[in-house]
């Protein structure tokens, strides 16, 4: 099997990679350490240099519920600004891909400005310069070729996190585990593939919504930013129990618009567990289709990445079904020319 006609950049070929993608992320953190005693990490990015936060706070969350310790508070900030979240006491961890993301450049001016404590990483562009010149610690993520998206590297972002974390006293050191895992999941991608695949068909002219419960509404969310961006097609959502007492009820108009794709952790509470099929079997009266798919490994962070390159499959399908290169995401970049002052300026 190899690309489809659609896929001009041979996206299938980064999505099979994309385990590699954290052996190289660890040892780019190798040597940074951040001095410093700190009681939270407040993460800035946008898009897919976002994203793979939400993952880091999982894993480190579980990693101390397992020694029975409570969790160590972590913020995303996507704004313009900084928030006293960022001061005393705070990591700040500045995530650009590009290199060239406003709203993260701004942030890291002014977290220069204040001297507050930060590391820095992207794959060059206006963040690399800034760190530089300010000898902020800066982490250069690779850039495998022209037009590789941020979406794609969070194997690289998730081992440097981690590693800098690590490093920082934030965290214990489980590389070796997630080394091991990530190993494993050469011999899955077949498999992943062929099931994402058909959850494409069933999808295929209707809107996808995701949902998951509370410990992964995140992996819900990352879920839609593939179908967004693959496919270049709506998708939204949600988390158990919180839909069902909203959600739910939207549903019985135009249910037959939506595909119900319902992430279920087999640890979850019992009583969270009966909500999947009863949900389920009240959608399909009002004409809503789905599929409940368990989020398998063991450990979190095979459940999680499992579930990923599902996602990439399913999504990478789905931009098949949709005649549509899968790698671009052009409507991102027109928007960010627009945001230039000097856009469309008439000059004499």
């Amino acid at each position: 099997m190899g690309p489809h006609k659609f896929d001009k950049s041979n996206l299938r070929q980064v999505i099979l990679d994309a385990p590699k993608q954290f052996s190289v992320g660890f040892d780019l953190a190798r040597d940074i350490k951040i001095q410093g005693k700190f009681d939270r990490v407040v993460f800035f990015g946008e898009g897919g240099s976002a994203f793979p936060a939400a993952f880091i706070r999982i894993l480190i969350a579980n990693k101390r519920y397992e020694a029975g310790q409570l969790p160590i508070p972590f913020m995303q900030n996507y704004t313009y600004n900084l928030t006293p979240d960022s001061f005393e006491g705070a990591l700040n961890v500045f995530c650009s891909y590009s290199g060239n993301t406003e709203e993260t450049i701004s942030t890291l001016k002014q977290a220069i400005d204040k001297g507050l404590p930060a590391v820095v990483m992207a794959s060059g562009g206006k963040v690399e310069e800034i760190s530089r010149q300010n000898s902020v610690p800066f982490v250069k993520l690779p850039l495998p070729f022209a037009g590789f998206q941020p979406r794609m590297g969070t194997g690289y972002f998730v081992g440097v996190m981690l590693g800098v974390l690590t490093n920082s006293g934030m965290t214990v050191d489980f590389r070796d585990e997630i080394l091991k895992s990530a190993e494993g999941f050469a011999a899955k991608m077949d498999d992943l593939e062929k099931k994402g695949q058909e959850l494409a068909a069933k999808i295929s002219g209707k809107t996808p919504l995701v949902w998951a419960n509370q410990m992964y509404k995140e992996l819900a969310r990352v879920w839609t930013i593939k179908f967004n961006e693959h496919a270049k097609n709506p998708a939204f959502w949600n988390f158990f129990s919180e839909l069902n007492h909203n959600l739910m009820v939207g549903m019985t108009n135009l249910s037959d618009r939506y595909f119900a794709v319902m992430l279920k952790d087999p640890a979850d509470d019992p009583r969270n567990l009966r909500r999947y099929e009863i949900t389920a079997d009240l959608l399909s009266e009002y004409g809503m289709e789905s599929e409940t798919i368990e989020i398998v490994g063991a450990s979190v962070f095979e459940k999680i990445f499992n579930s990923v390159y599902l996602a990439d499959f399913a999504a990478y399908y789905l931009a098949e079904k949709n005649k549509v290169d899968p790698t671009p995401v052009d409507a991102v970049e027109e928007f960010k020319k627009r945001l230039n002052p000097n856009f469309d300026k008439k000059f004499s």
